[in-house]
């Protein structure tokens, strides 16, 4: 199979039913043996008697439905989980990425040896306030923090290797974050291609300004498991260091100023000087059990997906 495309939906009937005939008349025109994976991400409306009615005259229409909405990330992940195409791509379902791009994409994968391509809406036909600004920031301290150069990280047009979708683990709200995940994976043949932004047709937006407060709180756990997930204790001891060094630089200075310069002064404990020393020191040993106990835990974990091997010989 050439193409898998993964759409996580939730609540978008609407629009269903013209974006399945729009990348059927893409695949078609292009011969491409394809499969079209929507996942209902706990929708409330006619979303999935929709999907099952696509199904039922389409072949390649295949449908994962959730309980209850479990997130993009989760949806996501099941359909990296059932994809079978040599190329997989994922979209959204508002209608806002535009299928004629799959070829190229495509193309960038198989031919030019990307390990995954990512969109880049350039133009585009949001709420500057809303949405356009926010993004920015958001894509400037994305870059800046995981070393990896994009413009777009939310794009959700993105084509992928197979091997990467079945050798990354999207959880959470990850979502945004997959090229870094697929850098720190071993995958970091990363390209980028400016795609058509449509307006949306259809409802309204499903994200909040909510999701920009929760990319950045991803942003920051990224960056600590992509700098010290195999080695907590490299974060932790060099706080705990530097907290110690503090503690115990107004220890040194409270010891010679109370035997040699100030003996009659006022008692040790009544100066801020030593509550300072005090408390910088117990949190450095704070520092320091957090970091033994992340080695601990690391030392102990499964050795699933501790490392990926890319050939075997005569093994």
């Amino acid at each position: 199979m050439n193409i898998s495309v993964v759409i996580p939906l939730l609540n978008e009937q609407e629009s269903l039913t013209e974006l399945h005939d729009w990348i059927a008349k893409v695949m078609q025109s292009n011969r491409f043996s394809y499969e079209i994976i929507f996942i209902d991400d706990g929708s409330s409306d006619n979303s999935w008697q929709i999907i099952s009615k696509l199904s039922t005259k389409d072949n390649n229409v295949k449908g994962i439905r959730f309980l209850k909405n479990f997130g993009k990330s989760q949806a996501l992940h099941a359909g990296f989980k059932k994809a079978q195409g040599s190329v997989v791509i994922t979209m959204d379902a508002d209608l806002q990425d535009n299928p004629d791009e799959i070829p190229e994409l495509y193309s960038m994968i198989i031919n030019d040896g990307f390990d995954l391509v990512s969109g880049w809406k350039k133009k585009r036909y949001d709420s500057v306030i809303a949405k356009n600004l926010p993004s920015k920031l958001f894509n400037w301290a994305a870059r800046k923090t995981s070393g990896v150069k994009l413009n777009d990280f939310n794009c959700g047009l993105k084509a992928y290797n197979l091997d990467v979708v079945k050798n990354i683990d999207v959880n959470g709200e990850m979502h945004r974050y997959i090229p870094v995940l697929s850098k720190n994976a071993g995958f970091g043949n990363i390209g980028e291609k400016i795609v058509k932004h449509q307006a949306r047709k259809y409802g309204e937006t499903k994200f909040g300004m909510n999701r920009f407060v929760h990319g950045f709180l991803d942003l920051i756990t990224i960056w600590f498991l992509s700098r010290f997930a195999k080695s907590p204790m490299h974060l932790f001891g060099a706080l705990g260091f530097i907290m110690f060094a503090i503690g115990f630089g107004f220890s040194f200075y409270l010891g010679i100023d109370k035997l040699f310069l100030n003996r009659s002064g006022r008692l040790i404990t009544q100066r801020p000087e030593f509550y300072i020393a005090l408390a910088t020191m117990v949190i450095g040993t704070q520092f320091f059990v957090a970091g033994f106990l992340g080695e601990l835990i690391l030392r102990n974990k499964s050795d699933k997906k501790r490392y990926l091997v890319k050939n075997e010989l005569n093994l």
